[in-house]
């Protein structure tokens, strides 16, 4: 070898020397590098994980308050509820004992006013008396009126007071008796309420005008006789036709001294007498 070819290869020597030095420090930079990204990695890593532990139990902590806090919400509820109930109970067993005794006072109040009037039902003999002076002026005040000629008589039979028109003619009284007795039923009933208004006392007064509920005591006692007798033969009930209630007593006590029983049934102005057999 020539000392130019010498001289050639000891720089090539050289080079390649160079170079794996410089490739040496090229690769150590770089282990250099990655260390260092390790080293933060590893840092920013353990802090990310930190953070998200303290915010997991933050948030535990934040569910735990929540759930602490519906606890008491549902507590105070409940409280509430109970109050509320309680307080409602109580008002509504104090309603409960007003309303109650207010149906008590009630009961009480009717009953007695039902004894007051059972008291007032049986007067005695002064006062049928004074119903009857009552009556007869009112009947005179319409008998002027109506200018009917009549006179009235007075008297008192068992709890009623009883007030009669008659005349000297049979028929001049027909108008105030009208058709079986219905104009004569009428004036009853205001007579009545004129003795009502000034005794303030229910009356039973009876008023009869022209003897007309005379003959009909009569014809009804037979009749009321001869309806218990056709029961007792056949054993069968028998209705009779719709009467006024003066009519169906008078009936009722005939049915009662034949030995019988009967019974009012329908509804007014329809009401009718069943004669019963025995037993």
């Amino acid at each position: 070898m020539n000392p130019s070819q010498a001289g050639a290869t000891d720089k090539e020597n050289v080079a390649v020397t160079d170079g794996n030095i410089n490739g040496a420090r090229v690769e150590d930079a770089d282990v250099e590098r990655d260390v260092e990204r390790d080293d933060v990695g590893g840092t920013d890593g353990v802090e990310a994980r930190s953070a998200e532990r303290v915010d997991d139990i933050d948030a535990g902590d934040d569910a735990r308050d929540a759930d602490a806090d519906a606890g008491d919400a549902d507590a105070g509820d409940a409280d509430d509820d109970s109050e509320s109930d309680s307080e409602g109970d109580a008002e509504g067993d104090a309603e409960g004992d007003a309303e109650g005794d207010a149906e008590g006072d009630a009961e009480g109040d009717a009953e007695g006013d039902a004894e007051g009037d059972a008291e007032d039902d049986e007067p005695d003999v002064e006062q049928l008396e004074a119903e009857g002076d009552i009556a007869a002026d009112y009947i005179e005040g319409l008998l002027d009126i109506g200018d009917f000629d009549g006179d009235i008589d007075m008297d008192v039979e068992g709890d009623r007071a009883m007030v009669s028109v008659v005349s000297d003619t049979d028929t001049a009284l027909d108008e105030l008796v009208g058709n079986k007795g219905e104009v004569l039923e009428a004036l009853q009933e205001l007579t009545r309420l004129a003795v009502h208004r000034q005794t303030g006392r229910r009356s039973r007064l009876m008023l009869d005008v022209g003897g007309y509920r005379e003959r009909r005591r009569t014809q009804l006692s037979k009749l009321g006789t001869e309806a218990a007798e056709e029961v007792r033969r056949t054993g069968s009930a028998k209705p009779l036709s719709p009467m006024t209630p003066f009519e169906r007593k008078v009936v009722h006590d005939a049915v009662a001294g034949a030995g019988l029983r009967s019974e009012s049934e329908g509804e007014e102005p329809n009401r009718y007498v069943v004669v019963y057999p025995a037993g």
